[in-house]
């Protein structure tokens, strides 16, 4: 097994923006570090399930995923439009509620994420699987690719906390170009570009 591919191809994935990563970063713009940690808690566990269920599903998995993924693209891109329409609309000034960065909300945007669900869904069985079958090591590589994807989302929330006053002065200029990252996410999430290409 080549360990430096998997773990950058693992950084990569888990640090490069997304629309996690960018609703983390507009949440914490809006309501702050802590209540941020909701959706943090809702992604990482989400991420988690999805990476044990493609060890217990293995090449079930993989053989369904041209049906399942269709259907995953409209309902992701979908939510991804959503989530652009509130980060756009938060207003910094009534932090009373923050639906976007809610706990549902993280949890649900992992499985409605083609990326993601691509990504956990097939690294283990792809990296590791053909080297391992022994249950507890696996299991440690679920943990090591988890816990990746938590650090990705704390840095964002760190690093959205440390330039929160920016973020705030500037909030509609940041609220629009966080949606367009978004709506971006949702036009390639989509498969759109390909379908106009022919």
């Amino acid at each position: 097994m080549n360990f430096s591919s998997f773990f950058i191809y693992c950084f990569i994935v888990a640090f490069s923006p997304g629309p996690s990563n960018i609703v983390i970063l507009a949440s914490v713009q809006q309501s702050g570090i802590k209540r941020t940690l909701r959706y943090i808690a809702g992604a990482s566990i989400a991420f988690f399930l999805l990476i044990a269920l493609s060890v217990v599903l293995g090449e079930t998995l993989s053989s369904g995923m041209p049906f399942i993924l269709p259907v995953l693209r409209v309902v992701g891109c979908l939510f991804m439009l959503y989530l652009a329409y509130q980060v756009y609309h938060m207003d910094v000034s009534n932090a009373s509620t923050n639906q976007t960065a809610s706990f549902t909300s993280g949890f649900l945007m992992q499985f409605l994420n083609p990326k993601v669900v691509l990504f956990t869904l097939t690294v283990i069985p792809s990296y590791v699987m053909p080297y391992y079958t022994e249950g507890p090591v696996i299991s440690v590589f679920v943990v090591a690719v988890s816990l990746i994807g938590m650090a990705a989302y704390m840095t964002w929330a760190v690093c959205g906390n440390l330039f929160q006053g920016v973020l705030q002065k500037y909030r509609r200029t940041t609220n629009t170009v966080l949606a367009l990252f978004l709506l971006y996410s949702a036009i390639v999430v989509s498969d759109l570009p390909n379908l106009l290409r022919g």
